[in-house]
């Protein structure tokens, strides 16, 4: 199952059985995501024009997900008793596809704040106990990508001749008077200064794609302390070959 993700360098991990559950009750899905996934890419250029926020390669990514059917719905979980409301929660989850089998909820965390991955879990563990959800599915970047990101904004920046501020807006970056001030300090500084080119991409790679925010490791500590369980999950780490 997901061979050709594998071999592409995407890690996919099963919890609390969903393994068996997509081969015997949803044989479809694995077929699906390898579809929409397999074909994904993500250029640099989006990379470093997204400034951390969501890539135009997410959103691509997103829009393949809804023509398969994989659409944004919200749950809403009501408790009634004696006929009468009396309290109601709602989950939104931004894919949500129906099957023969069940329901399954997907959700992309390119770069969020890592808390997200709490509420997705969270989010799964309630849905799942109150039958509204077959299993739980996180795409988020992978370890390869994530360990890989310093390296490929360096060659954007080398490949682009980056050597000062007017160099970043040339190429239609704004960076905040922090950041400028950020990357100066390690430029102009009376020891050890470094080269314009390696304080920005330090800068934009910690101040973006950080250790706080959405990426494989923070979400295996979660589902590692049990965050999410016992709601079956898939977890799909996006790798650097994308």
């Amino acid at each position: 199952m997901f061979e050709r993700l594998r071999q592409r360098g995407f890690e996919i991990d099963f919890k609390s059985h969903a393994e068996a559950i997509l081969s015997i009750d949803f044989p479809e899905v694995a077929e699906q995501l390898e579809r929409v996934l397999a074909t994904s890419t993500i250029p640099i250029e989006e990379i470093i024009g997204s400034g951390g926020g969501e890539t135009k390669g997410t959103q691509r990514l997103r829009r393949a997900l809804m023509a398969e059917g994989w659409l944004k719905h919200n749950f809403i979980v009501q408790r009634i008793i004696d006929g009468r409301p009396r309290e109601s929660q709602s989950h939104e989850i931004d894919h949500v596809k129906e099957f023969y089998a069940g329901t399954i909820a997907l959700e992309i965390e390119w770069n969020n704040k890592d808390p997200f991955f709490d509420r997705d879990l969270e989010n799964f563990k309630r849905l799942h106990a109150d039958g509204g959800i077959s299993i739980g599915i996180i795409v988020t970047r992978g370890a390869t990508l994530q360990n890989a990101l310093h390296d490929l904004v360096k060659r954007f920046a080398d490949e682009q001749d980056i050597n000062s501020h007017d160099d970043m807006r040339r190429i239609g970056l704004n960076p905040t008077n922090r950041q400028i001030r950020d990357v100066m300090k390690r430029v102009q500084r009376n020891q050890n200064p470094i080269p314009f080119r390696d304080a920005w991409t330090d800068q934009f790679v910690s101040d973006k794609f950080g250790m706080a925010t959405t990426h494989w490791s923070k979400l295996q500590d979660r589902v590692q302390r049990g965050v999410g369980n016992p709601c079956p999950l898939v977890l799909i780490g996006l790798p650097s070959s994308i």
